[in-house]
């Protein structure tokens, strides 16, 4: 069961850069913002499809859960919005690279400290490796890019 969740869960990080590659585009033809609308719009009916359909009941409502705990949808608008302007002016390996480092960080650290009532799983070398090999695969996406941009040394 791991691995089929692994596996879906790099199938889903798979159609994020998809995602984003789309959106980059989108958002240079008709706006940032008109960009991330449609993307939650879409979203919100798919979902809202999603819910009607398949969504097992439930002995809790949105409205009987913790307040904070509602707070988690605010932080997909940021994210939409920094890769549509990241995307085409860094790329998308560059853009995607960077949000996963970004991701890897804070996963870590909420494991460690246990936070936003999650189990505590301890920091250790295996994972201080795992952060360090993505920030050099960083760095060095960020310098080929460098090399091919003619462009970079006037930055």
């Amino acid at each position: 069961m791991t691995i089929l969740m692994m596996l879906l869960a790099v199938t889903g990080g798979a159609m994020l850069s998809i995602q984003a590659a789309i959106n980059g585009q989108l958002g240079s033809k008709v706006g940032v913002f008109k960009t991330a609308f449609l993307t939650f719009s879409v979203g919100a009916l798919i979902t809202a499809l999603l819910i009607l359909f398949f969504e097992p009941h439930h002995s809790l409502t949105l409205m009987d859960v913790p307040k904070w705990q509602l707070t988690g949808a605010m932080f997909g608008v940021p994210y939409i919005v920094i890769m549509v302007l990241a995307l085409r002016r860094i790329g998308s390996a560059l853009a995607t690279v960077a949000v996963i480092f970004g991701q890897l960080l804070m996963s870590i650290m909420i494991d460690n400290f246990g936070w936003l009532h999650n189990p505590t799983i301890h920091f250790t070398l295996n994972r201080l490796g795992a952060l360090l090999c993505l920030g050099i695969a960083l760095l060095f996406i960020y310098s080929g890019n460098r090399k091919e941009d003619p462009d970079a040394s006037r930055e």
